[in-house]
């Protein structure tokens, strides 16, 4: 059977990390995206969760502290400003 030709439009920025990713693990990135496509056949769907990025450790904690009742909420970036003499 003929291959296909899969054309998709990304940032090139995006193409440069993802293909830092696989090249790290011995892959070109049309292997990465035939296992793709493979894996999605193979499970019916995506072959994995889709999530949003995660915040860093730091904003974590701060988003714990708000949880605990802790630190300080404001109502706009001005009244932010003036709590940080700015």
């Amino acid at each position: 059977m003929a291959n296909v030709t899969v054309q998709s439009r990304i940032k090139p920025e995006l193409k440069e990390k993802a293909e830092e990713v696989f090249s790290a693990i011995g892959l070109s990135t049309s292997d990465a995206i035939r296992m793709f496509l493979q894996q999605s056949v193979n499970v019916g769907g995506l072959p994995f969760r889709p999530t949003t990025k995660l915040p860093n450790a730091e904003t974590l904690d701060a988003m714990k502290e708000l949880a605990k009742g802790d630190g300080k909420i404001f109502k706009d970036t001005q009244e932010f400003y003036e709590d940080l003499g700015i």
